[in-house]
């Protein structure tokens, strides 16, 4: 049988079936790492609704546009990465929890999108980290500080942990790492165009983008102002995404996990 399932994931066109894989209780070591994998995702929930909460609060207390607020809040790429991040993990972790029995092999969509919310939050956690950490916010903007590290620390390295040391994930082909990079290049695209036409409800600038490099008015840009300074920095998140993408796809078709 192991054989076979090596075979499944591997896309073995002598392999067998996925219905006809013998069924088998699940080792301990991946009930405890299902478990797991569903608290991170209500830990992710729960800091989400947080700052959401918060978000709302700020708008009502100073006065700001609930509207442009809830837009804004939701055109983050942490708040969007994250909260994939906690519907796969909830899949991926209740899936076992609630079955016991079945086939290691996870469903095709539930490994793929494993591998996307992966690279995403790894990357949102690498770029909030290196960037982003000690910037100021406007007041009244702050969201509450244990909700940050959950989303910018917790859940970056366990979805790491998760790809080493977790259940092994159905070997996906290299071509997936197209849809692993088309949702931040659509997510790139709809902030550059939504950002001139949206007005800050915290500053009253006729602007708003969520992060400072994206901003072509930003006068720290470095080592280029402008459009330029924001298409440089782009470019190398955007390299660094294809290269996440890619181990992450390898680690998926190396040895057996748990």
């Amino acid at each position: 049988m192991a054989e076979a399932e090596t075979m499944t994931q591997r896309g073995d066109p002598r392999a067998p079936t996925a219905s006809r894989i013998p069924l088998r209780r699940l080792p301990t070591s991946m009930i405890l790492w299902s478990a797991m994998r569903v608290l991170v995702a209500v830990l992710a929930t729960a800091a989400v609704v947080a700052q959401f909460v918060a978000a709302l609060d700020g708008a009502l207390t100073h006065d700001r546009a609930l509207g442009a607020t809830v837009g804004n809040f939701f055109s983050y790429f942490t708040i969007l990465s994250n909260s994939a991040a906690a519907v796969f993990l909830a899949w991926a972790g209740l899936r076992p929890l609630i079955r016991r029995r079945g086939s290691l092999v996870d469903p095709p969509a539930l490994s793929l999108g494993l591998a996307c919310v992966t690279s995403c939050v790894l990357i949102t956690g690498a770029v909030y980290n290196t960037l982003l950490r000690h910037l100021p916010l406007p007041p009244g903007s702050e969201p509450p500080p244990w909700s940050n590290e959950v989303l910018h620390l917790v859940v970056p390295l366990f979805v790491f942990a998760d790809l080493l040391l977790g259940p092994r994930r159905r070997a996906l082909p290299w071509r997936a790492l197209w849809v692993m990079v088309a949702f931040p290049l659509l997510w790139a695209i709809y902030t550059m165009v939504r950002g001139p036409l949206v007005t800050d409800p915290a500053t009253g600038a006729p602007f708003w983008y969520p992060y400072p490099f994206m901003d072509p008015g930003n006068p720290d840009l470095a080592p280029l102002a402008g459009y330029p300074g924001v298409i440089l920095y782009l470019a190398g998140i955007a390299a660094a995404m294809i290269a996440v993408s890619a181990v992450v796809v390898w680690c998926g078709r190396r040895g057996p996990g748990l």
